[in-house]
């Protein structure tokens, strides 16, 4: 499947255990790393998370992952960053104030529209994309993965992999270089999801 680690961080803010055995049924060595120590030789990593982007945030500082993380994307080490992990990806997320994200990728977290469907976003809902890439290999435009979120990233159309629709369109996986993100649950989401983990690995 991969060759070397696959380091999952555990960001305080997650279900670890799920995502950790999605990859392990892929057939990965996936590890949980608890500190960025623990990143060292890692071929790919994974960031997970559930719940408030400060919060999140505040994780990865205790862990000394923030500068750590930078560093690693700097080198072409491919990072994946699932549902609040896709939204750490960015520069500022203004969730309950104004709050400094990773910079991986450029782009804002806000809330959804108050004037459209119920918020938070929780379900199955389509991934729309035009043009295959590779993390997108093999899953078809109008596949289902499933959703939980109050909050999506305004950034560039290049960086935008697939769009989803919910009451506007918003990027439901997103992509520059080694940096990748989905705003859904890849763990809960079945064959698709199974799928996009999978070409995640294969990297």
């Amino acid at each position: 499947m991969t060759s070397g680690r696959i380091a999952v961080i555990d960001s305080g803010v997650a279900n670890l255990r799920s995502v950790f055995n999605a990859l392990k049924r892929l057939g990965a060595a996936a590890y949980i790393a608890q500190t960025s120590d623990e990143l060292k030789g890692a071929a790919k990593i994974i960031l997970p998370g559930v719940g408030a982007f400060a919060a999140g945030m505040a994780r990865l500082r205790e862990g000394n992952f923030i500068e750590p993380l930078r560093n690693y994307a700097a080198l072409g080490v491919p990072i994946l960053g699932i549902c609040l992990g896709m939204q750490m990806l960015f520069r500022r997320s203004s969730e309950m104030g104004d709050h400094e994200g990773l910079g991986l990728l450029s782009g804002h977290v806000v809330r959804f529209p108050q004037h459209g469907p119920k918020v938070p976003h929780i379900g199955w809902n389509q991934l729309e994309h035009d043009e295959e890439s590779r993390l997108l290999k093999d899953v078809p435009s109008g596949s289902y993965a499933y959703f939980v979120h109050s909050y999506y990233a305004q950034t560039e159309p290049q960086n935008v992999l697939a769009q989803t629709l919910y009451g506007i369109h918003f990027p439901s996986v997103v992509g520059r270089g080694n940096i990748y993100g989905v705003q859904f649950h890849p763990e809960k989401s079945h064959a698709t999801g199974l799928r996009i983990l999978k070409n995640f690995l294969e990297l």
